[in-house]
């Protein structure tokens, strides 16, 4: 599944009309599987703990991973010891394994690595996630929840709460994979638990979904950290006046760069596909320049960064209630 979106996702003209006989296909190929599921034709494994689900509807970054931090920081708030498993893209584990802090993201993925290290829980990865959840729980039998990173379409876990996360951007023009970036339709929102939504939404979207819980969240960091040593802090007023370099390997490089601007910052721009592969040479900068990352891309790039490159982190943060409405789905849901 391709993982930057093409720039033809954006509109529908000619290169997705000519794909749209595809996405039909597409669309019929994963509602049978879904059917399949939904009737017992297929068995979803549950397991012995809640699972709570965070995903999208679309290719791209929609602010998934922020999203499982926050929530795995809300359940351990609240008493709970919460596990994750991920599928690991971008990594080369070829069944299940345990992702440690400050782990190898060619070998765990990007996303994995940073959650193992920011969140402080066990953190599982392999395609087959109901062996990942087997695994981590086998191997951490304290952990009472299970958080399932970019699992929306992986039925063959069964879930407890669906957290869908939108940032309307990343719809673009509403088509099926491949004419569009759509994994699911727009309907799949009002079957979720919740809706996270980073931004506002259109009228359209909001009629979409219906009755079904919606909270609306944003990105927020603080100061910046070096690379090099994440003790080291340094607040944006450091770099004005500098020449700022700025890259990004996520799926939405734009946010990240609008984000730094709003800050007074004058950057040069460098996106990256979604999970890039990154080199020490894509890294270059001249003398006495500054380098800025997010913290996904810094994972990767720590081992070869210029001394003077610098990562800010971010977090979720939600509005009031999406907590507690999930904890209180979590007390009521059935366990096997």
């Amino acid at each position: 599944m391709p993982r930057s979106a093409p720039a033809f996702w954006q509109y529908r003209g000619v290169p997705a009309w000519s794909l749209f006989p595809l996405s039909l296909l597409f669309a019929f190929l994963a509602g049978l599987r879904r059917r399949l599921f939904a009737v017992g034709l297929k068995r979803a494994e549950r397991l012995p703990v809640p699972v709570v689900v965070v995903g999208n509807i679309a290719v791209g970054g929609s602010g998934k991973t922020p999203v499982a931090l926050w929530l795995a920081d809300e359940l351990k708030r609240r008493g709970h010891k919460p596990g994750i498993v991920s599928r690991g893209y971008g990594g080369s584990v070829d069944s299940v394994a345990e992702v440690p802090a400050g782990g190898d993201p060619t070998r765990f993925g990007d996303e994995p690595v940073l959650m193992a290290s920011a969140s402080g829980c066990p953190v599982f990865v392999g395609r087959d996630r109901p062996a990942a959840g087997r695994a981590l729980l086998a191997a951490h039998p304290d952990v009472d929840v299970l958080i399932a990173d970019d699992g929306l379409q992986h039925y063959r876990l069964a879930r407890d709460v669906e957290i869908v996360v939108v940032d309307e951007a990343t719809l673009g023009n509403r088509l099926r994979l491949p004419a569009g970036p759509l994994r699911e339709g727009s309907g799949r929102l009002a079957e979720a638990t919740v809706v996270f939504a980073h931004g506002d939404l259109s009228p359209g979207l909001m009629r979409v979904l219906g009755s079904t819980p919606l909270f609306g969240f944003r990105l927020v960091g603080g100061a910046f950290e070096r690379v090099g040593d994440r003790r080291e802090t340094c607040p944006a007023e450091a770099f004005r006046g500098r020449r700022v370099h700025a890259m990004a390997g996520i799926g939405r490089p734009e946010r990240f760069f609008g984000q730094l601007e709003s800050m007074g910052l004058v950057i040069e721009r460098r996106p990256f596909p979604d999970h890039h592969a990154f080199t020490a040479a894509d890294l270059a900068i001249p003398d006495g320049d500054v380098l800025l990352m997010t913290e996904k891309d810094a994972v990767k790039c720590a081992p070869f960064a210029p001394a003077d490159s610098w990562v800010w982190p971010v977090r979720a943060q939600l509005a009031p209630g999406a907590a507690e409405l999930i904890v209180e789905k979590l007390d009521g849901s059935p366990t096997a």
